[in-house]
C-alpha cells in the first residue's frame, strides 16, 4: 500500500502561495485604523521605564477591550509576560538586570511604535507582520487563537531581533545570551497562565483543547518560543554585524519568516466555512457534530456497560 502523499502535498502547495505573497510585498489593507484619540495619546510617547511600560501596556489593553477591540487578545498576552519579566528584573534574577530592563522597554517601544502608526494610518510605517496582526484583529470574523498568535509573531519573530540591536549585544555577549536564555525560561514558566487567561476571558472553548491534549500543547508552545527567541538572537548578532550584507541579509530574513509566518496562521480565511467552524468552537458553542460524537460516546459505554459481566452480577 503506497503511502498517502496528500498532505505533503497540500503543505507544499500552501508553502508556495505563502512565499509567492511574502516576494510580492506589502499586503492588502482594509486602510488602516481611523484614530482614536485615546488610543493614539496612549502610544504616542515612548516608554522609557520597565514600571511605565507595565503601566501603559495594561491602560491600553483596558482601552483596547472596553471598544471590544480584538487587538486586546495580544495585548493580554504581552501584559502578562512583561509582568513576569518585570518581577525577576525587581528580585534581581539577571546577571545585568539593567541590560534586560533597557531591553524590555525597547522590546515594548516597538509594539507601541506600530501600534502608533497603525492607529494614525501610517501602513507604510507599520511592518507587514504587524498589519496582518492588526487586519486580522479589526475582522468580524476574528479568530482568538489567531490574533495572540498573530500578535506573538509579529513581536518575537520579528520585533525581537530590533530590539535586541537597539540596545546592544556586543559588549559581554555571553553574558547578554544567559540573560535572553533566563527571559525564555521566564516564558515557559507562564504558559498555563496565559493558556488560561485566553479559555477564561475570550475563548472558553480553549479549555477543551487544553483538557484533551494533556501536557502536548503546553511542551509544543514552549518549543516554538524557544525556536523563535533563539532564531531573533541569531538576527540581532547579524544585524549588528560590521559587514553590511550580512546586516541587509539578517533584516530580509526577520522579514520573510515573520510575514511568511503569520500568512500560515492565517490560512484558515481561505475557507468561510472552516473559519465559522473554528469561530464557534472557540465560543464553546457545541455543534451538530460534535454533539453526535458525544452522544454516540455515551451510547457506546452504556453498551459495553451491559455487556460487561461485573455489571451483570
Amino acid at each position: 500500500m503506497q503511502p498517502d502523499t496528500r498532505p505533503r502535498r497540500a503543505w507544499r502547495k500552501q508553502a508556495t502561495a505563502v512565499g509567492k505573497r511574502v516576494r510580492e510585498g506589502r499586503p492588502g489593507t482594509s486602510g488602516g485604523s481611523a484614530g482614536d484619540r485615546e488610543v493614539l495619546d496612549l502610544v504616542a510617547e515612548p516608554y522609557d521605564s520597565v514600571a511605565e511600560s507595565e503601566r501603559r501596556l495594561a491602560e491600553l489593553q483596558r482601552a483596547f477591550a472596553t471598544r471590544e477591540d480584538d487587538r486586546a487578545v495580544f495585548l493580554a498576552v504581552y501584559a502578562r509576560t512583561t509582568e513576569a519579566v518585570a518581577a525577576r528584573i525587581e528580585r534581581d534574577e539577571f546577571e545585568d538586570p539593567d541590560w534586560v530592563a533597557d531591553y524590555l522597554v525597547a522590546f515594548a517601544n516597538r509594539y507601541r511604535e506600530a501600534v502608533h502608526d497603525y492607529e494614525r494610518g501610517d501602513l507604510s510605517a507599520v511592518a507587514d507582520p504587524w498589519q496582518l496582526a492588526f487586519d486580522s484583529a479589526a475582522a468580524p470574523d476574528s479568530l482568538v487563537i489567531q490574533d495572540a498568535l498573530l500578535g506573538v509573531n509579529a513581536h518575537i519573530n520579528y520585533d525581537l531581533a530590533f530590539a535586541l540591536a537597539d540596545v546592544g549585544i556586543d559588549s559581554e555577549r555571553s553574558a547578554k545570551l544567559a540573560d535572553h536564555r533566563a527571559v525564555t525560561e521566564v516564558l515557559r514558566t507562564i504558559v498555563d497562565d496565559i493558556q488560561d487567561l485566553l479559555a477564561e476571558t475570550y475563548a472558553p472553548g480553549l479549555e477543551r483543547v487544553d483538557e484533551s491534549m494533556g501536557r502536548a500543547d503546553e511542551r509544543l508552545a514552549i518549543f516554538t518560543i524557544d525556536e523563535c527567541r533563539s532564531s531573533a538572537w541569531r538576527n540581532a548578532v547579524g544585524l549588528t554585524s560590521r559587514f553590511r550584507v550580512r546586516r541587509w541579509f539578517s533584516r530580509r530574513i526577520t522579514h520573510a519568516t515573520a510575514t511568511g509566518a503569520a500568512y500560515l496562521l492565517l490560512g484558515t480565511r481561505a475557507s468561510d466555512t472552516v473559519q465559522e467552524a473554528l469561530g464557534e468552537f472557540e465560543s464553546g458553542v457545541e455543534t451538530d457534530g460534535q454533539a453526535e460524537a458525544q452522544h454516540g460516546g455515551a451510547e457506546s459505554q452504556g453498551d459495553s456497560a451491559g455487556d460487561d459481566p461485573v455489571h451483570e452480577m
